[in-house]
């Protein structure tokens, strides 16, 4: 039997298998990117980081929902200056990091990922599409102004620059934003991020969280986010990370068969600890063993060839 290779490319970067850790947990300390490093993932996504400190939105911030979680954090973070040291913590121990960055306009995003370049990170992530913040929310559906983030930023760093979208089903250009992301120089796409939903308090009569307006992940959005991967395939030829409702191997193994060259894993942390990344490594693993496959680009988008 022919050895089973997991190792994945994206783009110039390698990873040492296709599991990642999203954006948004355990993505603060060098110590926990560290931990989740040392789980088995073959990659970690920093929280997601801006030029200067951002306190975020009042609480409730975070609500458990039937297929998921609601949060409405407000992008809260220290900054890039306590983010770096950070990132050269995790970096020490050995891991593959992606930072991911937002801004309020396309210098901040230049800004940021200069300095964030300084610790020596693997690839960026540019947040387009947070969908509580009505900044990042527009520039994910807007294709010009993706464009135009995403090549001056291109201008200014020689480090792998990906770009993540909306999960927003309403966007009817969401493959045109994706199209221009490419045309600029990005060299993969996540997709997608939370979706914007809501859950009420009956007694309070109000929302529940403080934001009113969260992001939900989780199970729920699964099904959303794979059509995405799969019209997202059929649209570019960069490589596609897909993240959203992965619980299970064979969640994750969707995303690939879908078109997603690798997946990234937050809200599952929850449901199987961090050992979701060996579990879902093995599931893979597994599948390839019954398909006589020996790499995992061998999976990416074999949907579209049945």
């Amino acid at each position: 039997m022919a050895r089973i290779d997991l190792r994945v490319n994206l783009g110039k970067l390698h990873l040492r298998n296709p599991t990642l850790l999203a954006a948004g947990i355990l993505g603060l300390t060098g110590a926990s990117l560290r931990r989740v490093w040392d789980a088995g993932t073959g990659a970690v996504v920093t929280k997601s980081v801006s030029l200067k400190p951002v306190e975020g939105y009042p609480g409730p911030r975070v609500v458990q929902v039937r297929g998921g979680l609601l949060n409405a954090m407000g992008l809260s973070n220290p900054g890039i200056k306590t983010i770096l040291e950070e990132i050269k913590i995790a970096k020490k121990g050995g891991a593959t990091v992606i930072g991911s960055v937002f801004g309020e306009n396309e210098q901040e995003f230049v800004d940021v990922v200069k300095e964030i370049g300084k610790a020596n990170i693997d690839a960026v992530e540019l947040n387009l599409s947070c969908p509580h913040f009505e900044t990042l929310l527009t520039m994910g559906q807007d294709p010009k102004l993706t464009k135009k983030i995403v090549k001056e930023v291109k201008k200014k760093t020689k480090i792998p620059v990906w770009v993540k979208l909306p999960g927003n089903t309403h966007i009817p250009n969401l493959m045109e934003v994706a199209k221009s992301a490419e045309v600029a120089g990005a060299d993969a796409i996540t997709i997608s991020n939370t979706v914007p939903a809501m859950v009420l308090d009956l007694e309070a009569e109000r929302a529940v969280l403080g934001h009113e307006v969260g992001g939900l992940s989780g199970p729920a959005i699964k099904p959303i986010s794979m059509r995405l991967v799969y019209e997202l395939f059929k649209t570019v030829k960069i490589p596609i990370i897909g993240s959203g409702g992965i619980i299970t191997p064979e969640d994750a193994i969707e995303y690939l068969v879908a078109g997603a060259s690798a997946v990234q894993i937050g809200t599952g942390i929850m449901y199987r600890g961090l050992e979701i990344f060996n579990e879902v490594c093995t599931g893979i693993q597994s599948f390839m063993e019954k398909k006589g496959l020996e790499e995992v680009s061998e999976i990416t988008g074999l949907a579209h060839s049945a």
